[in-house]
């Protein structure tokens, strides 16, 4: 039963302004939910690597420019995912924009995860998912302690990713490889959008948008351990 005189934030409180106990659910019900897309990726691609046609996909979509054509198109699902993830008038909408994102990106992960599988020794991607973990519990740790606002990173973040963006869609149009010093610059784009989203929960997110904060912390992590990996099979060859 509620007792008389109790704060009940209304929907649209920011987290840093509602109550502890609402802040502190807001903060556990977010990491609840990153945990859950992460197990639920997890899931995913290894259904997707026991396929027997996870060779012919993963030939189909890294063949010439269909890997272009596969990064538009998540870029596009991506877009709709996190708009959906962002509803303010259905939660049933929100948690099928986290869906629909943890599934494309356990689709565009297959090639990777493929190769690293069966080409980069059985190690690999458990010491990726172990060197993953630890820098996003030391980043996630960096934000909580200090309190600081990392807010201001936005626009350099933005800038940095279309940036990226435009180096990849090069090396597939003309055929460079990105090498060593590219991995290492994108590890560490996406510790900067780990530190940037973890502030966004302390600071930024309503209490009522643990869905839409899960999302944006799983697409960073998904990052790291995109670019870890990569940097791990890269340092094999």
């Amino acid at each position: 039963m509620e007792e008389y005189g109790t704060f009940r934030p209304a929907e649209g409180t920011l987290a840093d302004r509602a109550s502890a106990g609402a802040r502190a659910a807001f903060i556990r019900r977010t990491y609840v939910h990153l945990a859950l897309a992460v197990l639920a990726f997890a899931g995913i691609e290894t259904f997707l690597l026991s396929l027997p046609l996870a060779e012919q996909l993963t030939a189909v979509m890294t063949n010439g420019m269909a890997w272009l054509v596969v990064l538009l198109a998540f870029i596009a699902v991506s877009y709709i995912a996190e708009r959906w993830a962002h509803s303010a008038t259905s939660m049933g909408m929100q948690y099928l924009g986290l869906s629909v994102y943890v599934v494309a990106e356990a689709v565009i992960f297959l090639p990777l995860l493929y190769v690293a599988a069966n080409y980069g020794g059985p190690a690999v991607i458990p010491t990726a998912g172990i060197v993953t973990g630890c820098v996003f519990a030391g980043l996630t740790g960096t934000a909580f302690l200090s309190g600081k606002n990392f807010s201001f990173l936005g626009p350099f973040l933005g800038v940095s990713a279309l940036a990226a963006l435009g180096v990849i869609v090069c090396s597939l149009l003309f055929g460079f490889s990105l090498g060593v010093f590219f991995t290492g610059a994108m590890i560490a784009l996406a510790g900067g959008y780990i530190l940037y989203h973890t502030s966004n929960v302390l600071h930024e997110y309503r209490v009522d948008q643990h869905v839409a904060a899960s999302l944006a912390l799983f697409a960073a992590v998904a990052l790291l351990f995109w670019y870890i990996l990569r940097m791990l099979m890269l340092s094999r060859d």
